[in-house]
């Protein structure tokens, strides 16, 4: 038994030991002290160290969490949220090749959003909303076969939806689009029928134009639709009011023909994201 006993705890020692001595990896490292100088004195008084994941008696950097793969941390999440950060977002953020949340809403990062996002191949969850971010939101993030949630509301993009999703064959696993409260045009493309797993869409308070595409219809599991305070005109498809999934959608604000009839309250609605809420 005591044999047993000295054999534990020198296992557990030696377990102890690598967990401690586990580095991170020099790009994750690279890239996150590069973002630090970038930012300025908001993050360098909370990022203390050169080891983004903690090193020695130094915690980890603050809204930064890494996890252990293999021989070596890695960082997956980035949440920077609400630290009045201004200037243009790093590029450099598109180097932390496992990040899969990233949560930069609530600052005033401006300039347009950096197209090496679409480098991080792990991404589930961008939340870029209440920036100052202009231009147009990049097509290229309709690569990211993993993202789940994109939140751009709230800032000043402009663009199209075509512009977005091209011809529709991007955004396989993305649930939740939020473009609302920006400056964007166009109409409603026919392609938004081929996000089949779409199931909030957040148009409100654009320039959009034009008719209410009948291939919404075509989106099986759709569930909110926000289309109000934009440029429709003409009629609501038929087949929205007997969509099976469809529980609120929302059109006060546009140039629809009189008579139309609309499908739920007329009260602004916070929705949420099923897993994270913020």
């Amino acid at each position: 038994m005591a044999r047993f006993s000295a054999l534990a705890i020198l296992c557990c020692s030696v377990m102890f030991l690598g967990v401690v001595r586990c580095k991170t990896v020099k790009r994750d490292v690279k890239a996150l002290n590069e973002i630090k100088a970038s930012l300025g004195w908001r993050v360098v008084y909370a990022w203390v160290g050169d080891d983004p994941c903690g090193d020695g008696d130094l915690p980890p950097w603050s809204g930064v969490t890494c996890s252990q793969q293999g021989d070596y941390r890695v960082v997956t999440e980035l949440n920077l949220r609400w630290n009045k950060l201004q200037d243009t977002l790093p590029a450099e953020i598109g180097e932390l090749k496992k990040l899969t949340h990233l949560y930069l809403s609530f600052n005033s990062f401006k300039g347009e959003i950096p197209v090496e996002l679409a480098n991080l191949p792990d991404l589930r969850y961008l939340y870029l909303h209440e920036n100052r971010f202009t231009g147009k939101i990049p097509p290229e993030l309709g690569n990211l076969k993993n993202l789940r949630h994109l939140d751009v509301s709230n800032n000043h993009l402009t663009g199209t939806l075509r512009d977005l999703i091209g011809n529709g064959e991007c955004f396989h696993s993305l649930r939740n689009l939020y473009l609302n409260n920006n400056q964007l045009g166009g109409g409603l493309p026919d392609q938004l029928a081929n996000l089949s797993n779409l199931e909030i869409l957040y148009l409100s308070h654009n320039k959009i134009s034009g008719a209410v595409t009948p291939k919404l219809v075509e989106i099986p599991r759709l569930t909110y639709l926000y289309l109000d305070h934009n440029s429709f005109v003409g009629r609501i498809p038929d087949g929205l009011y007997k969509h099976p999934f469809l529980k609120e959608m929302y059109i006060e604000g546009n140039n629809f023909k009189p008579g139309v009839k609309s499908k739920g309250t007329h009260k602004v609605l916070d929705v949420i994201d099923t897993e994270f809420l913020f």
